[in-house]
């Protein structure tokens, strides 16, 4: 099943372009030796780059397929459908079992052992460090709820979580921890965990009277859970029965158990009625969603009045609720039906809801009021004028008051405002400020409904997280920031001085002249403004659906910090950053190059300013951030020592004209469906896999986990042998397949950090950075006595 490093191999290589009407197909062979360079009549010796699967003739179709639904309503696929050449498309296995393809990722663990068994040492050195910033025995800040303070704690040596609560004691109406409270376990993980190579927990809520708890559980890695509801009085299980679950939340009694079900692509799409006690068979089923665009979710209001059903696709969002306080809990009522383009989200007070939408063509979102008794868009009134200098991205609802989430200027922010006559005043309204430049903000587990207090999380680039209480009454009006800000809880970071580091934020130039914004965290004493050489840094990016990746404190990067390394994140098209337009205008569907040129420019702007040089410079990049890698590595590939490609999404034109594979179809709304001829040229112009070619590669290191429901783990595999096949260098691949996790790699904290330990010491031997710090401190000094002496 595998290709010996020194056999010469023939690739079959199908090349279509299509444009409507017309298809051209061309097919050429080559034949290539591992180490990536063509043989002229097969005769040159490969050599010994790494594990190449064998390749087997296998036509994949892009278009029509009889049976299957390949396009969404209202769209064509292409027909006849394109046929295309996937000599490794055998490695795929939906089971897992397949002991030919296990033989394989078991000989590319294996070549990556021997290859970086060199570093054991170092390995173990930076493993212990990231141990020495991590307070192992910790506890997370309680939050009120109910009766009850509720947090979590991890001890020493222990893998997992324990989740805990204490008793609080009711003074003036407000319910406060006294010192001496006494502590009830709710959930050890440990326990759970025991005898289990995986073991995601993840939600463990209270039930309503608070003498229950559930909780989901997933033991292989494919984010489907088990309900488990345990009782606090004499600590037994009295309801595993509800399995295949995506979410869940309680009902207003502790007989009642609300949950969504997946389809067999791993869809939520359908909303149950549990009974505690009862058989799953029993259950009602509320909501179908058959639309395979859309993903259902549900949740309470704070209120606590609501349950709200939530089916939403990238573009689209369509909101349903039923009334907890009401005998009929049969049937869902639609607040605003489905109009496509239309997205929404919902919360509750008074007698309205609060909306946060894009309606009227409100791409950074607004907020808007409407009536429960009259709920369609008729009906909607804004809060406040539309304003697309900020994005609104979500509302904490409290009794007397409320937070606004967004964005202004590139950050993160909260604003504040009171009710006035039942109804949001915008009048109030105030922004929360911070005293750093670069930073992120959120809120964090608010309970409690009627309360001044709220609890958010803050940290920056330098700084680590640290838990504030917020007087909002304070807030609104203009009491000094001492009296709007309580710390509750600065986690802990061992051995670290903040003081040490200094973060600052750039922007390059994009070739359409858009500016693109970087942050990036130093050791101080390594350079002031600019180094004075090129140092050893490393590039991060995503880029996509809209997620933002934020300035905030992030103890992993203290080894390359402190090993002299310039840490970097690019702020590329595709995220959401700089607001929503930055995402839905300028990097999807068809501008999703941006996303690649954007991050292509960053680099290219660390270079020109002096920060670092091809030869100095890594780059990461995560699922999305994993086809961003692909995509880099193939057009600019020049530009970079070293690339760190996690659970990368690679093979973007055989998955997402495939509807069989998990979240496909949902997808087609943010990348375009290929079956289609407008997205077809587009997307095979970008697909990593179907671009990799014969040229010089950097190192790359790639990670997978082989129950990744997110993105299948013979993804990566099928890249891996790919550019071994072809590329030109004898710089190395290295693969490391989790084969117990899936898309978030190891549940175990520990084996976590060992797992982090691998891939930063591959990357940091790349770029010969071990016993790099000194010769920077040094030229540091040296230009900083020169200056002296000059002045």
């Amino acid at each position: 099943a595998t290709v010996t490093p020194n056999m010469a191999t023939t690739t079959v290589k199908t090349v279509t372009t299509c444009s409507e009407g017309t298809v051209t197909t061309t097919t050429t062979t080559t034949t290539t030796g591992g180490n990536g360079s063509q043989l002229e009549n097969g005769s040159q010796q490969a050599k010994d780059n790494g594990p190449i699967a064998e390749m087997r003739p296998h036509k994949v179709k892009i278009g029509a397929v009889e049976g299957e639904v390949r396009a969404s309503e209202g769209h064509t696929p292409i027909t006849p459908a394109i046929e295309r050449e996937d000599p490794w498309f055998w490695l795929r296995d939906d089971e897992r079992k397949n002991e030919e393809v296990l033989a394989h990722i078991r000989k590319e663990n294996k070549y990556g052992e021997e290859k970086t068994s060199h570093l054991a040492h170092f390995r173990k050195e930076l493993y212990d460090e990231h141990i020495s910033h991590l307070k192992e025995t910790d506890e997370a800040p309680p939050y009120a709820d109910g009766k009850h303070f509720y947090y979590s704690r991890t001890v020493k040596g222990l893998s997992y979580r324990i989740h805990c609560r204490k008793v609080g004691t009711t003074s003036g109406g407000v319910l406060t921890l006294e010192p001496n409270a006494q502590e009830q376990v709710l959930l050890d993980i440990n326990k759970v965990a025991e005898g289990k190579d995986h073991c995601d927990i993840r939600s463990v809520k209270s039930s309503p009277s608070e003498n229950l708890i559930a909780y989901s559980s997933d033991f292989t890695g494919n984010e489907t859970y088990t309900i488990s509801v345990k009782s606090l009085a004499d600590e037994k299980i009295v309801d595993e029965a509800v399995t295949g679950v995506s979410g869940f939340v309680w009902g207003s009694d502790d007989a009642t158990i609300f949950y969504t079900s997946e389809d067999a692509a791993k869809r939520p799409w359908k909303v149950w009625r549990h009974k505690v006690g009862t058989p799953q068979s029993d259950d009602v089923c509320l909501y179908t969603d058959s639309d395979g665009l859309y993903y259902v979710g549900i949740g309470k209001t704070k209120s606590k009045k609501y349950l709200l059903i939530c089916s939403e696709s990238s573009e689209t969002s369509e909101c349903h609720y039923i009334d907890l306080t009401s005998e009929n809990q049969d049937t869902p009522t639609v607040i605003q039906p489905r109009t496509f383009g239309l997205r929404y989200a919902v919360d509750h007070h008074g007698d309205n809801f609060l909306i946060v939408t894009n309606l009227d063509g409100a791409t950074e979102m607004c907020f808007m009021y409407t009536p429960v008794s009259a709920c369609t868009t008729a009906n909607w009134k804004p809060v406040m004028a539309y304003d697309k200098s900020r994005m609104i991205e979500d509302v904490e609802v409290f009794k007397d008051f409320i937070a606004l989430e967004g964005r202004e200027g590139g950050l993160t922010r909260i604003w504040i405002m009171s009710f006035k006559n039942g109804l949001p005043d915008a009048s109030s309204e105030k922004v929360l400020t911070f005293q750093d430049d670069l930073y992120e903000v959120q809120s964090q587990v608010n309970r409690v409904w009627d309360t001044k207090i709220m609890r958010i999380g803050y940290s920056s680039l330098a700084s680590p997280y640290t838990y504030y209480d917020v007087d909002m009454e304070n807030h609104l009006s203009n009491k000094p920031r001492e009296d709007v800000l309580k710390v509750i809880k600065v986690k802990e970071v061992l051995n670290f001085d903040g003081s040490l580091y200094k973060t600052k934020r750039v922007f390059a130039t994009a070739a359409d002249k858009t500016l693109i914004p970087m942050s990036m965290v130093y050791r101080k004493d390594l350079f002031d403004d600019k180094p004075a050489a090129p140092i050893p840094t490393l590039l991060y990016g995503y880029g996509s659906y809209g997620i933002c990746i934020d300035p905030g404190f992030d103890a992993r990067i203290l080894p390359y910090l402190d090993r002299g390394m310039l840490y970097c994140v690019a702020h590329i098209r595709g995220g959401g950053e700089m607001g929503r337009y930055w995402y839905e205008e300028q990097g999807k569907y068809l501008n999703k190059r941006n996303t690649f040129s954007d991050f292509i420019s960053c680099a290219e702007h660390l270079i020109k300013e002096g920060f670092t040089s091809s030869e100095n410079l890594a780059m990461e990049g995560r699922s999305a951030g994993g086809l961003l890698m692909g995509a880099v590595l193939n057009m600019r590939p020049d530009l970079f020592k070293v690339a760190v490609a996690g659970v990368a999404f690679v093979d973007v034109i055989n998955t997402m004209s495939d509807p069989s594979i998990p979240l496909t179809t949902g997808e087609w709304e943010e990348w375009g469906n290929p079956n289609e001829f407008k997205f077809f040229d587009y997307m095979l112009s970008y697909s990593p896999y179907d671009n990799v070619k014969a040229q010089p590669y950097p190192n790359i290191i790639v990670t997978a986990g082989l129950h990744d429901p997110r993105v299948a783990y013979w993804e990566p595999l099928k890249w891996t042998s790919k550019l071994r096949s072809l590329k030109t260098d004898n710089n190395e691949i290295i693969v490391k397949m989790d084969l117990d996790s899936g898309h978030f790699s190891a549940s175990d904290r520990y084996k976590y950090l060992r797992e982090k330990a691998w891939e930063q010491v591959s990357t940091s031997n790349a770029l010969q950075l071990f016993n790099y710090l000194w010769y920077q401190r040094l030229l540091y000094w040296t230009s900083l006595a020169f200056r002296r002496v000059q002045s």
